[in-house]
């Protein structure tokens, strides 16, 4: 499972205007490129999932991460190898990824949900009541101290080497409860930034991520719930708002959920009691 090494930032030729003043120069720009995921079965053929836009690097996670975090795999041990695979003309682009698997996938529930989560978004109570069969509650514990939580966004700040270079990037963490970082990927979308975290504690046989704080840049949706929720993660952070749909979810399913964790202040949405200090 070797991946290769991509290119993350993009160098593009810019007309700067300052006041009066033009000038042409150069500007660094966050890598976007599209990337098919497949699943494979033991005696089958390779099924394509889904088509994601992301920032390369760390493909193989994404897609351990996504197939994971969308149902078609339960058990990472489930994976037998990850993958890149040929275009039609034999040429390697690196935008395909194959994750090959001991037992049968279900590819179509995938698709489905892929199709529903990028065009008309997700139903509410269904959709809740199916993410509670794909994952139980989380247990109480662990705690993690409020002095510990306003730390937490300039930790992540500090380890976003792509967005120092283009500022056009998102990224999800995972802290300790004494503020250790375990791991962070950035990406351009929030979603497959915490899919590669997802994804590489699953090929690091990690999961469940039962003792630790996931901390994410921008706003928590529904779908953050969900992923966080999937790999066992029991305190999810943002220094942006939830959604109302996030919140529903978090409360089902027993996470605490923060929200506008900035300097020193922080909204608790739910699940205060994992959190000493904000009881």
């Amino acid at each position: 499972m070797v991946e290769h090494a991509r290119r993350q930032v993009t160098t593009v030729q810019v007309r700067s205007v300052d006041g009066g003043a033009v000038r042409e120069r150069p500007d660094r720009l966050a890598t976007e490129e599209p990337m098919e995921i497949r699943v494979q079965g033991p005696r089958g053929k390779a099924e394509p999932v889904a088509v994601t836009m992301r920032t390369p690097g760390h493909d193989f996670e994404l897609a351990v991460g996504f197939l994971l975090t969308e149902g078609v795999l339960t058990d990472p041990a489930d994976i037998a190898s990850v993958a890149y695979c040929l275009e039609g003309t034999g040429e390697q682009q690196y935008n395909v990824v194959t994750v090959r698997t001991r037992c049968a996938p279900d590819p179509e529930r995938a698709r489905r949900t892929f199709a529903v989560s990028a065009s008309c978004g997700v139903c509410g109570k269904a959709t809740l009541d199916e993410i509670e069969v794909m994952c139980t509650a989380a247990a109480s514990g662990p705690t993690v101290a409020s002095a510990v939580l306003v730390g937490l966004p300039d930790k992540l700040r500090a380890e976003q080497s792509v967005f120092d270079a283009t500022g056009g990037l998102h990224a999800a963490g995972c802290f300790g409860v004494d503020g250790s970082l375990t791991a962070l990927r950035e990406d351009v979308g929030r979603h497959n930034a915490l899919d590669k975290v997802i994804g590489w504690a699953a090929m690091e046989q990690s999961l469940p991520l039962a003792n630790q704080v996931l901390m994410v840049s921008g706003r928590v949706s529904f779908e953050i719930v969900q992923k966080a929720a999937i790999a066992g993660i029991p305190i999810v952070c943002a220094v942006s708002a939830p959604t109302s749909l996030a919140v529903d979810a978090a409360k089902r399913l027993n996470l605490t959920l923060v929200g506008f964790l900035r300097d020193d202040h922080f909204n608790v949405y739910c699940g205060d009691e994992r959190i000493a200090a904000a009881t």
